[in-house]
């Protein structure tokens, strides 16, 4: 009898020793999962960065250099400034121009950060484009939002840009008939009369032979209504015949004077030479990332 109660102690002991075991190793589980593990050195870093908008840090650089003052693009100070640090750290702009404003200075610090890189002509010539603008980011900043003109594509016979492309093809949609270009993107030197503005992307001309007025009129509101700075144009303002002229805005592949059209734009004038008020159809202007966004 005695060796029978001393098994069933010896055994209720073990009981309870395992019972404490297993607690304790639910519990150390249960702590390994409720805790998250480390971050490491590097995602600690990146968590701390700031991020640059890429689109409203290319349109900062369309419309502040267009600016008689220093008034700065809705949205953009903070990706500006973020740029702007990173071009004073590499003693390319002083620190009183470390401002969110993405003025001619900034433009000219910027291109020569872009010579830097091996880029000239059109690529260096201050506004930002995806590689750049990441690599000067590099430990600094992250870059969201990123934008780009994509592959050369043939278009009645002209050179344009997959996005250029794109926006065409949804005016026309809108329109509900086609549209014939005049002329094209990448034509360095082609045509005299368009002071540069079509030596790099995202600019055409858009024939309008045959147009009614009132057609006119509607065609350069849907290239407005999908992110073109968009005019009709005729004799009366230059040496050229009736067409309607419209540059892409936030196409990272403008030419400057592209650039200045654009910037023009959004300061409501006519993107050309007199700085005469804007004679097209007035609506809400956007760029083609916001389009799509709400479409």
């Amino acid at each position: 009898m005695a060796s029978a109660t001393k098994t069933r102690k010896t055994a209720t002991r073990l009981l309870t020793a395992v019972a404490v075991l297993s607690g304790l190793v639910l519990s150390a589980a249960q702590a390994n999962a409720a805790t998250p593990a480390p971050r490491t050195e590097a995602s600690a870093v990146t968590a701390t960065l700031p991020t640059v908008n890429m689109e409203t840090t290319v349109l900062a650089a369309q419309i502040d250099p267009r600016r008689a003052d220093n008034t700065l693009t809705p949205g953009a100070k903070d990706s500006v400034l973020a740029v702007e640090r990173a071009l004073q750290a590499r003693g390319l702009l002083d620190a009183k121009w470390v401002d969110g404003y993405f003025g001619t200075t900034t433009i000219a610090a910027y291109a020569a950060y872009q010579r830097s890189l091996g880029y000239t002509g059109l690529a260096a010539n201050g506004l930002p484009g995806t590689t750049s603008l990441t690599t000067l980011g590099q430990g600094r900043y992250t870059v969201t939002q990123q934008i780009g003109p994509g592959a050369h594509v043939q278009r009645d016979g002209y050179t344009i840009d997959t996005r250029t492309q794109k926006m065409l093809t949804e005016a026309e949609r809108l329109l509900g008939f086609s549209l014939t270009l005049d002329q094209g993107s990448y034509n360095p030197g082609g045509d005299p009369t368009s002071a540069g503005t079509h030596d790099g992307g995202g600019v055409v001309d858009v024939n309008v032979d045959g147009m009614t007025s009132t057609t006119r009129t509607a065609v350069a509101k849907a290239l407005r209504q999908v992110g073109f700075a968009a005019w009709v144009r005729n004799p009366s303002q230059g040496d050229w015949p009736w067409h309607i002229h419209a540059a892409a805005i936030n196409d990272t592949d403008l030419s400057t004077q592209a650039q200045n059209q654009t910037g023009d734009y959004y300061l409501g004038l006519n993107g050309l030479a007199n700085h005469a008020a804007d004679d097209g159809p007035r609506i809400p202007i956007q760029t083609w990332e916001e389009y799509q966004r709400t479409h």
